[in-house]
This record gives structure tokens, sequence and C-alpha cells, in this order.
């Protein structure tokens, strides 16, 4: 991936590269807003061959649409590097010094931000973007300060968090190593590249039994694998009248065979052929960075995970900081995930013109 300089500040720094962050950068540049892009380069979908379920990009491998979405955001001046951000904190100084310069100088724009501005527009020669109505960066005292892992930062006045999440399989011989190809867990992702096969759905968690009647709709020959998590007595009836048959003895291990899926071993040694496995990963989102903040993953209602919290407009709880795509919502495919990016930056622009708002009046007081 093609790394831009990275300037000092900017209006917004979105952490993470995937489609919510590009499509938040997207409409962030779009709105002339100065904003950055730190992609750690660790896609959830990597190993899929293709994204499925997006209109007018079906079945394109997930490489080629980021490389797509970088592309498109770079010419309205959205920089983009790589690497991977170890913590988020207030920018205490920063927000100090930029409220004493908009009281010293009637809310005149900071020279932080213009310096922001000239740097992100430079390559396109916007230099209409560097109006900003006369007010600091952090007029409001909202600010942050990004730190990488390689020992650089950067200043932000918002933060758009995109940084997906970590799908945890259980310990079972085989599965990480076939995940994404005839290991699956979303039937809409996935079931129509495994439709009439001999399916096992492996039981992880308190989804596994939902997704067993899913994938029903994709092949008639399922297979429920209780393992760790048996169905109720409800449960039972409903896989039963579906015709999923359930086996009660723990799973140990994927067969494979000419790098392909043939069965599923069990414990007492029985392998049973399948040629695809469906199984309920523990998500967990990439939000460790937020600590500092007193931002933290908290476990989702559905019992699949751990996500970040937000209102409808994307909104966290922690002021100035937004998320979007699965680290928020953790069942959010590309398309859903890429929307919620796009509705967050509108929601950050809107949030930034109050404030500049505000501090144009403050100024216009003073001056009459």
């Amino acid at each position: 991936m093609v790394t831009d300089r990275m300037a000092d500040s900017y209006d917004v720094v979105v952490i993470g590269g995937g489609a919510a962050g590009l499509n938040g950068a997207l409409m962030l540049a779009r709105a002339r807003r100065t904003v950055l892009v730190i992609d750690a380069g660790e896609p959830r979908n990597a190993p899929a061959d293709g994204v499925h379920g997006l209109l007018a990009r079906e079945g394109m491998p997930p490489a080629e649409l980021l490389a797509r979405g970088r592309a498109e955001v770079r010419p309205y001046g959205g920089h983009i590097v790589a690497g991977t951000v170890v913590a988020a904190t207030r920018d205490r100084r920063g927000a100090t010094q930029n409220n004493e310069s908009a009281e010293l100088n009637g809310g005149a724009t900071t020279q932080n931000n213009e310096d922001a501005t000239r740097d992100n527009y430079a390559a396109t020669g916007d230099s209409g973007a560097a109006t900003r109505d006369g007010v600091g960066a952090t007029a409001n005292g909202i600010g942050f300060i990004v730190e990488l892992a390689d020992g650089r930062s950067v200043r932000a006045r918002r933060l758009l968090v995109t940084s997906g999440l970590v799908d945890e399989l259980p310990n079972v011989e085989g599965l990480q190593e076939r995940w994404g190809h005839d290991v699956i867990h979303c039937p809409y992702c996935h079931g129509w590249e495994v439709r009439d096969q001999a399916i096992g759905i492996l039981g992880s968690g308190p989804m596994s039994v939902h997704q067993a009647l899913l994938f029903r709709q994709w092949s008639p020959d399922i297979t429920y694998f209780a393992h760790t998590a048996p169905p109720t007595e409800e449960q039972a009836e409903q896989l039963a009248a579906r015709g999923i048959p359930v086996l009660t003895a723990a799973v140990a291990a994927l067969e494979i065979a000419d790098d392909k899926l043939v069965g599923v071993r069990l414990a007492d040694g029985t392998v049973v052929s399948r040629t695809a496995v469906a199984v309920a990963s523990h998500m967990v989102a990439r939000a460790n960075f937020l600590a500092a903040l007193g931002l933290k993953a908290v476990e989702h209602p559905s019992g699949m995970g751990e996500h970040i919290p937000v209102d409808p407009t994307g909104r966290t709880e922690v002021p100035g900081v937004w998320a979007a795509g699965n680290v928020t919502d953790l069942s959010a495919q590309v398309g859903p995930a890429a929307a919620a990016g796009a509705n967050a930056g509108a929601m950050i622009n809107f949030d930034l013109v109050n404030e500049e708002t505000a501090a144009a009046v403050a100024a216009y007081r003073a001056r009459t």
C-alpha cells in the first residue's frame, strides 16, 4: 500500500482502513475536511476470495475493493498511511492553547489548523478548503493525540474508529487454517458458494442453532455438532423439524485432504463427511487503544462478542469519538459497514460545523 506523508494535525483521524473507514474518509474529504486514515492492513475478510452482497461489486476480491477505495479518497485530499494505532489520548495541551488563542484573537483561525489544511490539500491545490470561518482547531476543548506503534503521533479534532474486530475461534484443529475458505460463518457472505453441499455447524455459542437454521436455506444436508453448545429442548425440536441431525460428541479436528475439507473428526474417532463447516466465532472489537479515553468494548446484547456501543449517528459515549463498521456492529457485511462509515463521516462534519459556527458567533458578538 502506498503511504502518504502524514501532517501534524487533521480535522479527523480515521483509525482503520476498511470499507467503513474509507467511506467515512471519502465523505469527510468531500466535505473539505482534512482527514487521515491510519490502516493497520489487517482486514477481517482478507482470507475470503470475494466480497458478496455488495451491489456493482459482487465477487470482487477484498484487496481490490480496498485499493479502489483508497484511490477514490486521495483525489479529494485525504491522506492514507500504513500503521498500527496503540493509543488515543486527550490533547489537553492543544485544547488549552487553541482556546486561549481563540480568546485572544476573537476566534481567529489558529496557525495549527491552517498548517494542517495547507499540508493536506497541497497535492490538489484546493486552497479554498483552508477557510474555517475563523475558528481554532479545537475551539471547544475537544482534541486528541493518536500514537502509532512506530513512534509517530498525530493530532485530531475528531476521531472515527473503524478498526474492525478479531474473530476468536474454538480450539479445534484445522479451524483457523481453513477460516474464510471452507470454514465459514455467514450464510449471506458464503451460503451461495456452499449451496447443496454437506455442511456441518459447529456448536460454539448462543447463535449456533440460529446459524444452523439459516444455513438450512442453502442446503438440505446440514448436521449440527453440539460440541460446547448443545441445543435446548425447544431448539432440538426446531432442528428436528428441519431435518437437521444433532451429534453430541465433542469435535476433535477437521479432516483435510488435497487442501480441501473432507470431514469432521469427533473425539471418539468417528469421521463425519462434510465439505464445509460453519462456526459462530466470538467477535471482539479492536479497541484496546481507546482505553485512555475511558472507552472500551463491552458485551454485545446478542452474546456474539464485544463491541463499542454507539448511537444511530455513530457517536460513542466519549465526546468527539465516533465509531462505524464491525467495531460496533459485529454482524455488518461490507455494504452496511461502508454505509455506517459514510453516515458517521457526515455526522462528524455536522458536529464540526456546529462547533465552528458557535465560535464564529462568539467572535462576531465580541466585535459588535
